[in-house]
């Protein structure tokens, strides 16, 4: 979470030309529409089906954030809600939700050239992938940056920012912990630490991983 996923991701398929897929984003919208549709969050089996026949479709983000049809709606705008961050990590652990998401994804990626973020990318949805990139920083570090993005204060000390830690620690223990797709690096992935360097620079040192002088 806030390690810059979507960030990087985005600007390395525009300076490849390959489509972007924000898995995570599908994991949100999934949760928006339990809430939108009255499903208990801990209710597995009606979110496994839901999951099942839901459709998804991502949108270019046209330079912003990237967008996502969902039964032909974009919701877009709704995946960051409170409502749906508290949601999402309980959703996403059900595990034949992700297996219904996971197959989309890799349906996705059998389209063309692509990059794709996520959890679980390098490790399950995509473990022949041609190149893996775990991208980590400090808890502390990821929780300024969406501080940062949420409410525009760059702050590590009020109490807003407690409660922005707290809540990225909960999703780092939920996600590490489920018990299908942990969070974790595939054995053969580049892991880059992100703190202190700039999207691009994320950017510049993953494109010479992929063209090696």
């Amino acid at each position: 979470m806030a390690v810059g996923k979507t960030t990087v991701g985005r600007l390395l398929a525009a300076r490849l030309g390959y489509r972007f897929v924000d898995t995570g984003n599908m994991y949100r919208a999934l949760a928006w529409k339990a809430l939108k549709n009255g499903v208990d969050p801990d209710d597995g089996q009606s979110l496994t089906r839901l999951a099942e026949r839901v459709h998804m479709e991502p949108l270019p983000g046209n330079g912003g954030e990237p967008g996502l049809l969902v039964d032909g709606q974009s919701v877009s705008t709704a995946l960051r809600s409170p409502e749906v961050e508290q949601t999402v990590s309980a959703v996403s652990s059900i595990p034949g939700v992700r297996l219904a998401l996971v197959k989309h994804q890799r349906h996705l990626a059998r389209k063309g050239r692509i990059v794709m973020v996520g959890r679980d990318i390098g490790t399950d949805v995509l473990p022949r992938a041609g190149l893996k990139i775990f991208l980590e920083a400090s808890a502390r570090e990821r929780a300024r940056r969406r501080h940062l993005e949420v409410t525009g204060a760059a702050s590590r000390d009020d109490s807003s920012f407690n409660v922005t830690l707290a809540h990225l620690e909960q999703r780092d223990r939920i996600d590490s912990q489920r018990a299908v797709s942990p969070l974790r690096p595939a054995t053969d992935a580049a892991i880059i630490d992100t703190e202190g360097l700039a999207p691009d620079k994320v950017v510049e040192h993953i494109w010479h991983l992929m063209n090696p002088a």
